[in-house]
């Protein structure tokens, strides 16, 4: 299977809505899906849980016992909390193992996450959960809705965001880093262009910020990529004591990587 067929089908999705009624409605259909899939489904939403059961209520499978969960965010985090990443992911993994060992496919959560974004703590934070979880579900049978307010957040915040995601509603988008494969392998999709040049050393500073020793980048879906990109990675490589190799179909990536002579970098061509 390829990537693209496995992102195409692999759903975490960033979804940036306008207001209630939007988020309200393609959580519906996350959950719905995720109920005909026989997957345990969970809601976490600002605001009062029970208005938020009555909104899913009415979902084919709701009474299912076990099958739905619906959380209030005001009771899970206080104001301005910053979500510890490596802790989150062990939560719901432990919630994934739980759910399946009850007879569930799997877990799949729509979470709107405004409120955990806010301030630029929160958002480092997050951004470093959402690669985290990202590569985690990868391998295992959590799906998740990461939904953000744009009016309330702005463009900025929510391209940075999205960058993080394999899939979503946020177009257009230079690039996406992202975690592919049983093994959680690092993914890198669409351009490294004029675009990228701000964005991509803010995604690979959050979504590198728990990569350790070789790290292996699947670059096939790249399209393209500038000297600022491969600058950018070995600039972030190198800081970091990491050894990053790039797999990318371009020939013209690996003649760019050898004219710079960059150091903590190495590009494969593949098939």
């Amino acid at each position: 299977m390829s990537r693209a067929s496995d992102a195409g089908g692999r759903e975490h999705l960033c979804w940036a809505f306008t207001d209630l009624d939007a988020f309200t409605a393609r959580a519906r259909d996350f959950l719905a899906d995720g109920l005909a899939a026989g997957q345990r489904v969970c809601l976490v939403a600002p605001g009062d849980r029970d208005g938020w059961v009555e909104r899913l209520r009415d979902l084919p499978g709701f009474d299912r016992p076990g099958a739905v969960a619906v959380r209030s965010l005001d009771g899970l985090y206080g104001r301005g909390a910053v979500v510890d990443p490596l802790g989150q992911v062990d939560t719901y993994a432990a919630e994934t193992d739980q759910a399946v060992a009850e007879g569930f496919t799997g877990l799949r959560v729509a979470v709107e996450a405004t409120d955990l974004v806010r301030t630029p703590a929160q958002l480092a934070a997050f951004a470093r959960y959402e690669h985290v979880v990202d590569r985690y579900m990868a391998a295992h049978p959590f799906r998740a809705m990461c939904a953000y307010s744009a009016p309330e957040l702005g463009t900025d915040v929510i391209a940075k965001l999205a960058s993080l995601h394999p899939r979503g509603n946020v177009e257009p988008l230079p690039f996406r880093l992202h975690g592919w494969g049983a093994s959680g392998t690092v993914a890198l999709d669409g351009e490294l262009d004029l675009r990228s040049h701000e964005l991509f050393p803010w995604a690979l500073r959050h979504a590198g910020a728990h990569w350790d020793g070789e790290v292996v980048i699947d670059a096939r879906e790249l399209g393209f990529v500038d000297h600022h990109g491969l600058l950018d990675l070995d600039e972030y490589a190198t800081r970091r004591g990491l050894s990053v190799v790039l797999r990318t179909r371009r020939f013209s990536a690996a003649r760019v990587a050898d004219l710079l002579g960059v150091d903590s970098v190495r590009v494969e061509q593949v098939a």
